[in-house]
């Protein structure tokens, strides 16, 4: 199976009819200026230098803004220009990332004329106060109508919702969470707000109006919404926002960000708050003093049943007195584990 390569073009603020509060795309991709179809090329080109054909499937995404409510022939530009490579058998197929309430059947026979394969709509939320409160200008009723036509029209469909905006709770996220998957989406992406320099929410913070989710709440949280999707078969595509120059620890000279749960392996630490849960769980299940505990996981998943830091490997130790014991198998699928009780405390006592 070739492996899926994004070729992320940049398009920050484009054809967004207002700012919501917590954002400011050309603050953390980096790139003050608009896109052109000359520096979408360059991109693309440059991209594609480095990617073996033969090893992976190219996909090129439209970011930062609401693509579909760009002004058409600025779409059509940029568009074709993507759609140039499909053509020259360089790429597979394009995504966008757009609002709910910028989709419509015009809209999509442009999209799909192009060959666009994937939608994701910025949701943020389901509870229409909360998006009154960020300015995201759309209601919930726009998600689902739009979420509809995505997929009646054969697009894949992905939802990008937030944790820890103004006024939200964690039942707040929880239910939000329920009401996509009532939509069906193919995959979800899963930021946790963070303060982000020259925004509404950074002025509110400094107010003392927003008080950002501590990050060990925030984990908690993404960890729950995370195990919800799993159990649904839609694929968590991002936990938290990619670590970069400008989307990095608030205290460092050149990042974007002020405040907030940000981390630089926020993912890891959600997943290997998962896989602790699953240890925890089994441990429970005995009526036993369990001393010794083997996992047996794919190599790619070792370092998440560790946790950060070996996080997880501390946390038995100090909470259950029970030691880890880590075992790799490239047979065992991705994700899928192994729980072993190895050793109690009577086989200890015994020794």
């Amino acid at each position: 199976m070739k492996k899926q390569y994004i070729i992320p073009i940049f398009v920050p603020h484009l054809g967004c009819p207002n700012d919501c509060i917590f954002c400011n795309q050309k603050s953390i991709s980096g790139q003050k200026e608009n896109m052109t179809k000359e520096k979408a090329k360059k991109i693309i080109d440059n991209y594609l230098e480095n990617i073996k054909k033969e090893e992976a499937e190219a996909e090129i995404a439209f970011y930062g803004g609401s693509f579909t409510a760009i002004e058409e022939n600025k779409q059509e530009e940029l568009l074709q220009t993507a759609y140039q490579y499909i053509e020259e058998g360089k790429v597979e197929s394009i995504r966008i990332s757009t609002r709910p309430d910028a989709i419509n059947k015009e809209t999509l026979k442009r999209l799909k004329k192009y060959k666009v394969k994937t939608i994701e709509l910025g949701v943020q939320s389901a509870n229409d106060y909360i998006l009154k409160r960020t300015n995201r200008g759309h209601t919930f009723a726009d998600v689902k109508k739009a979420s509809k036509m995505i997929r009646w029209n054969g697009f894949k469909l992905g939802h990008q919702m937030m944790v820890g905006l103004p006024e939200s709770t964690r039942i707040d996220e929880i239910n939000t969470a329920k009401a996509l998957i009532k939509l069906k989406p193919k995959m979800v992406r899963i930021y946790p707000v963070l303060v982000v320099k020259n925004t509404k929410l950074e002025e509110e913070y400094k107010q003392g109006k927003y008080e950002p989710v501590p990050l060990v709440q925030a984990v908690e949280t993404c960890k729950e919404l995370v195990r919800m999707f799993a159990d649904k078969k839609i694929e968590v595509i991002r936990v938290g926002l990619q670590n970069t120059e400008e989307i990095d620890e608030p205290k460092n000279q050149n990042s974007e960000v002020v405040a907030g749960p940000y981390h630089p392996a926020f993912r890891q630490l959600v997943e290997s708050a998962l896989w602790y849960d699953a240890v925890v769980g089994k441990i429970k299940k005995l009526n036993v003093k369990v001393k010794e505990v083997e996992v047996t996981v794919n190599p790619i998943d070792a370092s998440n049943v560790i946790g950060h830091k070996k996080e997880n490997i501390t946390k038995l130790k100090e909470t259950y007195d029970v030691d880890l014991i880590l075992k790799q198998d490239k047979e065992m699928k991705q994700g899928k584990s192994k729980i072993e009780i190895t050793k109690t405390y009577n086989d200890f006592l015994e020794e």
